[in-house]
């Protein structure tokens, strides 16, 4: 199943969070009220699964903050990510009992309909939709490679099977088998007559799948409606333009011995992290402007090589690092990548071969040279400026 973005803990959050697309993961603390109304509010607004929020952080967060007796209502918005994340949440959010209420203020699409159904409870908002679907993966490989990943796929498949059953277990079992199959987009009164769900509640008005309308366009049976309301959101948004930009005066050129000082932080830096195969890059796309400049370079790098690393990708975090992405662009070329490529995802939640870990790459001194390259373009840029 394919992943999606963020997800957040609200502690008795008085308010919905504002979603901000560009944020995969965050958490928020809000100020606690008197110990008989704690409420422990969890939102899933986004990607389930390795590129969003793993079942592991998930329920790592929660135990942080549970108490063992507040209830807690998990929200959800989100079309879907890994299968396994999601029975993962599903089976955490069962092992809680009557205390949790899983509430859908929008979508709860493939993995995210499996996993709010392991709440005790399920109110969906008026106008939200769950959506249930067969897994489905990408894969390359021989006939035997493909006959055991279809093998897979069916294991899969009763997996949700009991995950949605465990929630209905008076639903026909005929009836629910077809429905998975067909793709089906269950409103909030259909899932109650289901039993997937037990209240229809006020409906709110947030974006219903967080930008996602291309992810959204590739499903067989997504709802018109959805996709119109998707396109009009997108189109509804402008950029200002300025036709004529002011310039703006060139910041100072940095001397020889601040160059040195930024590229030395850049080094022992790299160096404590395991990621001196960066240094270079990390000089040519910060050209040792600032320590501002540079801190910030850092943190991107981290996440960078993180991102290509779980991508198995490793090769490719100098090119984005020189480039100056930041992780929500590599993740984006990462995934194009990935799928453009034929390289598919296997269902499939075991860690990597010891054999597929990625090489170890030697670390390396700085280059003088490239420091000092840097150094001259970035007072060449500047009229006025000598070397």
């Amino acid at each position: 199943m394919k992943p999606l973005m963020p997800f957040r803990i609200f502690n008795k959050a008085k308010a919905l969070p504002q979603v901000e697309d560009g944020h995969w993961y965050s958490i928020t603390a809000a100020a606690e009220g008197d110990a008989d109304s704690k409420v422990i509010e969890v939102y899933v607004y986004g990607e389930i699964g390795a590129w969003g929020i793993t079942a592991n952080q998930f329920i790592q967060d929660l135990k942080a903050i549970d108490d063992g007796s507040s209830p807690i209502v998990v929200a959800f918005n989100t079309n879907g990510g890994d299968l396994f994340e999601g029975l993962a949440i599903h089976n955490a959010l069962s092992r809680l009992g009557e205390r949790c209420t899983g509430r859908v203020d929008a979508l709860a699409a493939s993995a995210g309909s499996v996993a709010v159904c392991g709440a005790h409870r399920v109110v969906m908002a008026s106008n939200a939709m769950l959506m249930i679907h067969n897994p489905y993966t990408w894969v390359g490989g021989d006939a035997e490679d493909l006959r055991r990943v279809a093998d897979v796929l069916d294991q899969a498949f009763e997996a949700m099977i009991a995950a949605y059953k465990a929630k209905a277990p008076n639903i026909d079992d005929a009836e629910l088998r077809r429905l998975v199959n067909d793709e089906s987009w269950l409103t909030a009164s259909e899932a109650v007559a289901l039993g997937l769900a037990d209240e229809v509640g006020n409906g709110v008005k947030v974006q219903a799948c967080l930008g996602q309308g291309a992810a959204m366009a590739r499903y067989r049976n997504t709802p018109q409606a959805l996709l119109d309301q998707l396109k009009a959101s997108k189109d509804g948004v402008t950029e200002p333009v300025d036709p004529e930009p002011k310039s703006e005066p060139a910041p100072p050129a940095p001397n020889a011995s601040d160059s040195a000082a930024l590229a030395l932080m850049i080094t022992q830096a790299c160096s404590k992290a395991g990621i001196s195969n960066l240094v270079e890059p990390l000089i040519a796309s910060t050209k040792l402007a600032d320590e501002a400049t540079v801190q910030a370079a850092l943190t991107r790098a981290k996440s960078v090589r993180d991102l290509c690393v779980a991508a198995r990708l490793p090769e490719m975090t100098a090119e984005f690092v020189q480039a100056g992405l930041d992780a929500t662009a590599v993740r984006a070329r990462l995934f194009d990548k990935l799928v453009g490529g034929g390289k598919g995802f296997e269902i499939d939640n075991s860690l990597p071969p010891a054999d597929d870990l990625p090489e170890k790459v030697q670390a390396k001194a700085p280059n003088p040279s490239s420091i000092w390259a840097a150094r001259r373009q970035a007072t060449q840029s500047r009229p006025g400026q000598g070397a």
